[in-house]
């Protein structure tokens, strides 16, 4: 995990202060509250991206079956 502060170029002294700051500017009554419009926001995404994966498999199915039948007629 410091790994990937330091490839964003963000240590530990930054990120305290951003943290400080989101304290300041929403308080700490409303972090929670954000924190869990985030995490909707977040499942909300995968599921749409699921149901991409999920209609992309379906095509690809009805083109495999619908290729079958037209070798079977030949």
């Amino acid at each position: 995990m410091i790994t990937n502060f330091l490839i964003l170029g963000i240590g530990t002294q930054e990120l305290l202060i951003i943290c400080v700051i989101v304290l300041l500017l929403f308080g700490g009554k409303k972090i929670p509250e954000l924190m869990k419009g985030l995490g909707k926001g977040v499942k909300s995404f995968k599921d749409g991206m699921n149901d991409v994966e999920n209609t992309l498999k379906d095509n690809d199915t009805a083109n495999n079956k619908a290729d079958k039948s037209i070798e079977n007629k030949k």
